[in-house]
């Protein structure tokens, strides 16, 4: 068996493919998307793009192609009936249930320790289930470059081209090309830079050598932890001790008692950012459409949504009248909406709470929720 402590083996004689295991981590509420998103109901739970599916079961459906059953969700407890009424070909062993929001590091790496103790030549894809992507094959023609990539012995991300200079993503920076079969488009990265501001976003669009970072990695299971052993040893050893218990009937005792105790930290610190200062990270561009969905006012950007008038609509059409209007109305109730001589208005009603804004403050909504928290008024949260 391969230890986390050798070197990453050459690429297998075997189609990386068949090794590949897609995990889709189903967490965080989606503050800037309340009311309709809550931590009861998080936004991969809901349709925002008014297809007929959620988000969480579009991200499964595009990774099928590739990984066939072989999908992982991490998600929390209270999320576990949705999450299977959507996805009812989940199996029980892939369904990995966080007690409490620990951050991707605990996630995502949990994910790989229970997949490494499987197979050691497993190649993982961690993809989040609240992204909306389109075309769906350009995606999954990146996944495969990426998963040639990660087969000789790389992390890699999937760097989204930037059609403008945001100041909301993080970003890539695209090093040299490198020589990977099947993978013409894998580059090394040189690093991975925060949120920039608007100047320096500009520069970066500029230079042609920067991508957003939509965190999503693919890369062999042992190199991942042989990275988080270096980086987040208390969090390694945590997570390999819930693994070694995963497939037994310790499974729910292990978890329960390791799991509050494990530290909180992003898979980006943990171990994307240190994997690429050793020079161990590659990226591959990519030119599909994608949007994180991260306030009301993207969901004006989405593909399916309908509109009338000015007005993008998701929800009770019929019900919503509108006169020299604009703006986003999300309803999620049978009461009827008239908007009259208001422009970039955001209105969400739900059963017990009502949001009206504007598109241009829509990313504060997420105020709104610590406020509302900080009074005590939890049960609209």
């Amino acid at each position: 068996m391969t230890t986390l402590n050798s070197p990453v083996p050459a690429a297998p004689a075997t189609d990386p493919l068949e090794k590949f295991f897609a995990v889709i981590p189903a967490g965080g509420v989606g503050t800037r998307l309340w009311p309709l998103s809550r931590a009861a109901a998080p936004k991969f739970l809901h349709d925002l793009t008014g297809s007929g599916s959620t988000l969480i079961r579009a991200t499964y459906d595009r990774l099928e192609a590739l990984s066939g059953n072989n999908v992982m969700v991490v998600t929390g407890d209270a999320h576990r009936d949705a999450v299977c009424r959507q996805l009812p070909e989940l199996s029980d062993d892939d369904l990995v249930l966080e007690s409490e929001p620990k951050d991707s590091g605990a996630a995502i790496g949990l994910a790989a320790a229970i997949l490494y103790l499987r197979d050691p030549a497993t190649i993982m894809g961690s993809f989040a289930a609240d992204q909306v992507i389109s075309p769906v094959e350009t995606f999954q023609d990146a996944v495969r470059e990426a998963i040639y990539t990660a087969a000789t012995g790389k992390i890699v991300t999937i760097g989204i081209k930037p059609t403008h200079a945001s100041t909301g993503f993080g970003y890539i920076r695209t090093g040299a090309s490198l020589d990977v079969p099947g993978a013409p488009s894998a580059h090394a990265v040189v690093k991975f830079v925060e949120k920039p501001s608007e100047e320096v976003a500009e520069q970066y669009l500029a230079s042609g050598d920067y991508n957003w970072n939509a965190g999503m990695f693919v890369a062999p299971v042992e190199l991942m932890l042989r990275h988080l052993k270096a980086n987040e040893p208390v969090l390694y050893d945590g997570l390999m001790e819930i693994a070694r218990a995963w497939d037994t009937p310790d499974r729910v005792a292990v978890k329960n008692r390791i799991w509050p105790t494990l530290p909180k930290i992003a898979i980006d610190y943990a171990v994307a950012e240190p994997a690429a200062d050793a020079g161990d990270v590659a990226v591959i561009p990519a030119n599909f459409s994608w949007d994180d969905v991260g306030d009301f006012a993207a969901i004006a950007r989405l593909n399916n949504a309908r509109e009338v008038d000015a007005v993008t609509v998701l929800g009770e059409v019929g019900r919503v009248f509108t006169e020299d209007s604009s703006g986003i109305v999300v309803t999620d109730t049978k009461r009827v909406i008239a908007l009259i001589g208001i422009q970039d208005v955001v209105v969400v009603d739900t059963p017990d709470a009502l949001l009206v804004t504007t598109r241009e403050h829509s990313q504060l909504v997420k105020k709104a929720v610590d406020g509302l928290k900080a009074k005590g008024q939890t049960d609209v949260l």
